[in-house]
Parts: structure tokens; sequence; C-alpha cells
């Protein structure tokens, strides 16, 4: 790990930041590339306003850092918002919606709890297997989700609001000033036929409209990588090129 003396990020002025780069290590979305990250610590007493201005400089949140690929061959990985007012969902969209609209979306303070915890942990088993997450037990979620200094909240959906009314899934969601930027979700994956995933982003498209806000921040867009490709699939996808965020086109 390497200390890195701070340049002002773009929305903080003169305030200066201590960041650090972490060693090399090899890239969980493209093979034969190695992956390093920049971060910083976000555990500050304006971490909400430190978090806006990183987040438009397409850095991400994961617990109480924030960071952003710095990898020394490669730039794929390019930080991704949707524009809410621009978003005209296509058939296939509708179709998703419809098949999930029935769901009961209850906002909660960022507190874990087991049945979280054993929804992750199945949804993990079934769908990342090889992943590094796979490893968490219930003391790392709690620090996975209890650990935001900023302004955060879990959404967790059920079929319905009936007191033992299964869990089918979650998001982490951070709240921005512009929009809502969606930190981890996960579902039952015995229903990843019906589209959940994809639902989760669509609601969260309506939620941001309904608060007036004018982002969906998508995290991580890597062109190239089956993991991360559905995410052009929303359109219009705005993408960070250096320092401007630019409309993702058709032919990209």
């Amino acid at each position: 790990m390497k200390i890195i003396d701070s340049p002002s990020v773009r929305g903080l002025g003169h305030r200066q930041l201590r960041f650090y780069l972490t060693n090399a290590s090899p890239c969980p979305y493209l093979d034969g590339q190695i992956e390093r990250k920049v971060f910083t610590n976000l555990a500050t007493e304006d971490a909400d306003n430190l978090h806006d201005a990183l987040s438009h400089s397409g850095f991400r949140r994961s617990q109480n850092i924030a960071y952003r690929p710095a990898c020394p061959a490669c730039n794929a990985c390019r930080a991704t918002r949707l524009p809410v007012a621009d978003f005209e969902p296509k058939k296939r969209w509708r179709r998703v919606w419809n098949k999930n609209k029935h769901f009961i979306r209850t906002p909660r303070q960022p507190i874990a709890t087991r049945e979280q915890f054993r929804l992750l942990k199945t949804y993990l088993d079934h769908r990342h297997e090889d992943g590094g997450m796979t490893q968490m037990d219930l003391r790392d979620y709690v620090a996975m989700v209890e650990g935001s200094p900023v302004s955060s909240v879990i959404f967790e959906y059920r079929e319905s609001d009936a007191e033992d009314a299964p869990l089918v899934a979650a998001a982490i969601t951070d709240v921005l000033k512009d929009g809502l930027s969606m930190v981890y979700s996960f579902f039952d994956p015995t229903r990843a036929s019906q589209g959940i995933g994809n639902f989760i982003i669509l609601d969260h498209i309506e939620q941001a409209r309904a608060l007036g806000l004018d982002y969906v921040y998508m995290g991580y867009w890597v062109e190239g990588s089956p993991k991360m490709g559905y995410k052009a699939d929303f359109r219009p996808l705005e993408v960070l090129y250096g320092d401007e965020w630019r409309i993702l086109r058709n032919e990209t």
C-alpha cells in the first residue's frame, strides 16, 4: 500500500485529502489485467459532502472508504449514472416491472439483520461462488452495512407486508444530494428468471424520480466484462471520461 500526495478532487475546492494506492492484484473482471485502486477515508466530519464530491469524480463507497480504479495499463472501468428524467423503459423493462411490481419495498435504517445475511449468503453461493465475498461471515456483513459514515438506507423487498413475509431482495443504497447510489443489491437466486435484479434498478429509478433526484449511480461499467455488461442496457447511461460525464453511445 502506498500513500499518494492528494491533489484537490473536483468539487472539493482546495481541501486536501490523503489517498492510498492498493497493491497490484489480478483483475476480477478482465482476464490478464492487473487491478489497483486509489482510496481515501470517508469517516470525516463532513462525510456526506465529501462523498458527494467523490461520487461526482467517479469514486464508489465500501464501508467507510471511497475508492476508484487506478490500474496501470487499463481504463476499462467507467463510473456510471443514469439520468432518471430521460429514462424511458423499453418493452423489456416494462415486462420486468410487471413481473415484480407486486413486491412491497420498505426502507430500513442501515442495521444488519440475520435474515438479510442469510439471503446474501444464498445469493453469493449461487451467483458468485468464486468471488471473495463468499467468505463473509455475519460480522463482516455487519461492518458492510453499519460501517457507513454517510446517509444510507437498506431497501427490503417482500411479497407482502405481513410480518412473516420472507425477504426476497435487498439493496444497500446511499443517498446523495443529486441521486441514489446503489452500493450493493442481492436477491433470492431462485427468482432470477423474474429479472428481479433489473427490477431493483428500475425501482431505484422510480424512487429517485419521486424524490426529485436527478440520477441513479450504478457503479462501474467494464467494457468487455460479461459481469458488468448489463449496465449498458439501461439507456441513456452517462459514463465518466476523465472529468466529464458523457452519454454512452450505441456504437460503444
